[in-house]
């Protein structure tokens, strides 16, 4: 099994987070984001804009997954965690996790109304690598 401090040195080498969503009709959505730009325990926190479907999708449906795989020349590893997502609007963690490269996205910087904080609460997973599969609680983790 995977320790807490495993999973979160995987997640932070990669460049890529796959997060789900649900929609108004129930399905799945899936989206490409930056991986995450702080993890502090169970939680992974990622800027995104307030007026994005996914921000809207969230606020009325807290459910949501996060998928980070590396798929390396001989082999594969994946891990993925589902949980819930808050958005945030906090200006303490909205300047916490602020980059200076940000302000190509919010032009009115840090304060900028359409800047928000995705905060994904992990409470289970799954971890692949070479052809084995283990489901995890987080809760049960070192």
């Amino acid at each position: 099994m995977k320790t807490r401090e495993s999973i979160i040195r995987f997640i932070q080498k990669q460049k890529t987070a796959f997060v789900g969503s649900v929609d108004e009709d129930g399905f799945p959505n899936i989206k490409a984001m930056f991986t995450p730009r702080k993890i502090e325990g169970n939680c992974f926190y990622f800027s995104t804009n307030t007026s994005s479907m996914r921000s809207q999708q969230f606020m009325k449906n807290p459910k949501a997954s996060i998928y980070v795989y590396n798929r390396g020349r001989f082999k594969y590893e994946g891990i993925m965690l589902t949980g819930t997502m808050e958005v945030l609007q906090d200006d303490g963690i909205k300047q916490e996790i602020w980059c200076t490269g940000d302000t190509m996205y919010y032009k009115q910087g840090v304060t900028d109304p359409d800047y928000c904080v995705l905060k994904f609460t992990a409470i289970k997973g799954r971890h692949y690598c070479d052809l084995q599969t283990e489901s995890f609680d987080m809760k049960d983790l070192e």
